[in-house]
């Protein structure tokens, strides 16, 4: 064998190595960036909403209550208001 074919089975043999290499690591750091959720944060937004939900229901009921005492006032009988005053 030449020297030059050995030098080209080196070369070829080092570039795939090292482009296996290249990506598993690129693997490895994907699996590592997914594979590790921040606990802390999620449970300080669930905590953020519902408080949210909970003043959201608070003033709809406080709404609800509002309708249905109008809708009472409109349905009762006016009483007799004497004409002169």
């Amino acid at each position: 064998m030449s020297l030059f074919a050995i030098i080209g089975a080196l070369i070829a043999v080092f570039t795939v190595c090292g482009s296996v290499l290249l990506l598993a690591r690129m693997e490895l750091k994907s699996r590592r960036a997914v594979d590790k959720p921040d606990i802390r944060g999620i449970s300080e937004r669930l905590d953020q909403m519902q408080q949210a939900i909970d003043a959201i229901a608070l003033e709809t009921e406080r709404i609800s209550e509002g309708q249905r005492y109008t809708t009472k006032l409109l349905s009762e009988k006016p009483k007799d208001v004497p004409r002169g005053q």
